[in-house]
């Protein structure tokens, strides 16, 4: 895990500098989900060379909490969906890398357009339909965040996906308590979301630190292995929102808030550069 240790601190700095260079984005949950993305698209998906919309014969993944997409845009193009020198036109004008992900910039990677909270269900499971459909033997992944359950959407799409036995689907919710207001037991409590996706009878896997690459790979093929047997699978990851950045962690404050230029030292100074800055 030593290289991919040094393309998280690697991640991790393209996400700082990417919000504070035009001081807008979300650094907290992508910070939190880091370690996760990299070992998701360098060590368990099953992906083409070459990217097309279609996705035919390869795993496929879809980002739910799309306002996390610093570390989306690190991670795709720091495994070669595009040159890392397109992270500095985050949220720029005419950037194909827009705050929230879109396709109709046609950025390698991008499946959907993930602005909108609670529809990533939906999407991962007609997916995870047409491969079956197309009776090819790939997985879908997903990301949600866990204050996005609070959308009703999300849960008549996973009674539909027990009901329907769509076991070609992972899906991991990021558990770090937080949301943009504040803890999530104190803005809509979720009670226990283990029970919640048992009870609508899914499988559920637990990962107690979401930010150990070892922990992260263990579950994901731990999933894997359970896939194509009669049920869909979570995931559910509990993460340290703002990690590897001490004055972020603990905290809902950096949900979506860009560091200062003072405050960008201090997170990179603890996060020495390991690859390139784009």
């Amino acid at each position: 895990m030593t290289n991919l240790n040094k393309i998280v601190t690697q991640v991790r700095r393209d996400i700082l500098r990417m919000v504070n260079d035009v001081n807008s984005g979300h650094p907290g949950g992508s910070l939190g989900c880091t370690e996760f993305m990299v070992i998701l698209y360098f060590k368990i998906m099953k992906r083409n060379k070459d990217f097309t919309m279609n996705g035919e014969n390869e795993d496929l993944f879809f980002l739910s909490n799309g306002h996390i997409s610093p570390v989306f845009y690190s991670v795709l193009s720091r495994c070669g969906y595009f040159h890392t020198s397109e992270l500095s036109t985050f949220r720029k004008i005419n950037s194909r890398l827009q705050g929230h992900p879109t396709t109709h910039e046609g950025l390698p990677g991008v499946r959907i357009a993930s602005g909108s909270l609670g529809q990533g269900f939906s999407v991962a499971i007609g997916a995870a339909i047409t491969k079956k459909l197309n009776q090819e033997k790939n997985i879908i992944y997903s990301l949600h965040g866990d204050g996005e359950l609070q959308e009703g959407q999300n849960w008549e799409a996973i009674m539909y996906a027990s009901a329907n036995k769509i076991d070609n689907l992972i899906c991991t919710i990021d558990n770090n308590n937080k949301q943009i207001d504040g803890d999530i037991k104190d803005v809509l409590d979720m009670g226990s979301l283990e029970l919640k996706f048992q009870a609508f009878g899914w499988v559920v896997l637990t990962i107690e630190n979401g930010n150990d690459l070892s922990e992260i790979h263990t579950k994901l093929s731990e999933a894997k292995n359970l896939c194509f047997k009669g049920n869909p699978i979570v995931i559910i990851m509990k993460t340290e929102m703002g990690n590897g950045v001490d004055f972020m962690m603990g905290t809902h404050k950096w949900h979506g808030v860009a560091p200062n230029d003072e405050q960008l030292k201090l997170a990179l100074d603890q996060n020495p550069e390991t690859i390139g800055d784009y």
